[in-house]
């Protein structure tokens, strides 16, 4: 049996991942090729619990090494209990967010190593790496506005301007040093426009798989 793809959407605040995650789900559903649609942090129940940990406020400040392990422990139960076994059974995973956001959030934002990250990286996750990476990208400040418009702001979502600079400046030096993972989308641009881009994107992946683009 063939091995599934995995396609990993990423991007910073208000950069449209949900919009654009319908889509990807839609174009690839729509060639009749088997899909599981996940996220991270999260994906299976116990790594949501995880999600929960880590995006809720607490009055107890979380320190960013906490933060880092818990990424990586919810990631290790989504490998196993999702991930992994959709793979293999040869369906597409599409999942929003992966590890690149653990170098853009908590390498870039919060400042920890990026030689640590993937230590864990490594250790977790083995060779699995996506196949493709769709990485919304647009101005932190056309970011922020949007992600001001949705109503209650995650732990995240309320860090300051300068955090959500430094993240993505890790997003797009991560796309910079594995260019033939990553496609730069432009995601400042109005949905049909974004959805184009995707479509050049994925295009090659249909095309391989036998159902054309």
């Amino acid at each position: 049996m063939t091995k599934g793809l995995f396609i990993t959407l990423e991007g910073g605040e208000g950069a449209g991942k949900s919009t654009q995650l319908a889509y990807v789900r839609q174009r690839i559903e729509s060639a009749g090729i088997p899909l599981q649609v996940t996220r991270e942090p999260g994906g299976t129940p116990l790594a949501e619990q995880i999600r929960e940990l880590l995006l809720d406020h607490r009055e107890e400040t979380m320190a960013a090494d906490t933060e880092l392990l818990l990424m990586f422990a919810a990631r290790a139960q989504h490998l196993a209990t999702l991930i992994r076994p959709a793979l293999a059974r040869g369906e597409w995973v599409l999942c929003d967010r992966f590890t690149d956001a653990t170098y853009a959030y908590q390498g870039g934002g919060r400042g920890i190593d990026f030689t640590r990250i993937g230590v864990l990286e490594d250790w977790v996750q083995g060779e699995l790496r996506p196949d493709l990476t769709l990485l919304l990208d647009l101005p932190v400040e056309v970011g922020m506005a949007r992600a001001g418009q949705r109503g209650a702001l995650d732990r995240f979502e309320r860090e300051q301007r300068d955090f959500f600079e430094r993240v993505r400046a890790a997003y797009l030096a991560r796309a910079a040093q594995e260019p033939q993972r990553f496609r730069i989308i432009d995601a400042a641009q109005d949905i049909a426009a974004v959805q184009r881009q995707i479509d050049a994107a994925l295009a090659p992946l249909l095309e391989q798989s036998g159902v054309g683009a």
